[in-house]
């Protein structure tokens, strides 16, 4: 008998829209919703978690096959498509909500997600300190739906074309060989 076994991560790193969009392509990825996590008020919507009052990150959820991805991969690619090192920033995106986060779901994701940011400041891939934090998930609010698959479903629109557009692209050149066919 196969096993078809999912794992869920739940990662934060500046604009939801961000990561949805390339890691939406990983072979092993069954979906990937843009959401909220990390805050103190029940149900937040879009217009409540930017003012930042919230405390929410904006998050996506990663349903995946840790059969075909491995959990400490999806880590590296999620490191590659952020600044780490920008506390509640990420390019023009600022505020608490913006935050990099990784909020792990067993001790093994923390673990790996530790071991990870460990691996990448031995190596000094960035010049500053990672600021990402590791903690234990939450409850996941799932985003308005206009905001599930936004980039697929509004790929000219400025902010799409400018940040999301080359990190769809970046992913694509860096990791060619762990994206599904015609990804």
């Amino acid at each position: 008998m196969q096993r078809n076994e999912k794992e869920v991560a739940s990662l934060a790193g500046g604009c939801f829209w961000c990561l949805e969009a390339p890691l939406q392509h990983l072979e092993g990825v069954h979906e990937v919703i843009s959401g909220y996590m990390g805050g103190h008020v029940a149900n937040p919507d879009y217009k409540q978690v930017c003012t930042g009052a919230t405390g929410h990150a904006e998050v996506i959820q990663v349903h995946f096959d840790p059969a075909r991805l491995a959990y400490s991969d999806l880590l590296e690619v999620f490191f590659s498509l952020h600044d780490p090192t920008t506390l509640n920033r990420q390019g023009n995106d600022r505020g608490t909500q913006y935050r990099s986060a990784i909020f792990y779901h067993s001790e093994s994701q923390r673990d790996a997600a530790l071991a990870c940011i460990d691996a990448l400041t031995a190596q000094q891939v960035w010049p500053d300190p990672i600021v990402t934090e590791v903690v234990p998930a939450v409850t996941f609010y799932p985003a308005e739906e206009y905001h599930q698959h936004y980039f697929e479903r509004n790929p000219f629109q400025p902010y799409c074309l400018g940040v999301v557009a080359p990190k769809v692209d970046k992913l694509r050149a860096k990791f060619s060989n762990r994206l599904k066919r015609g990804g």
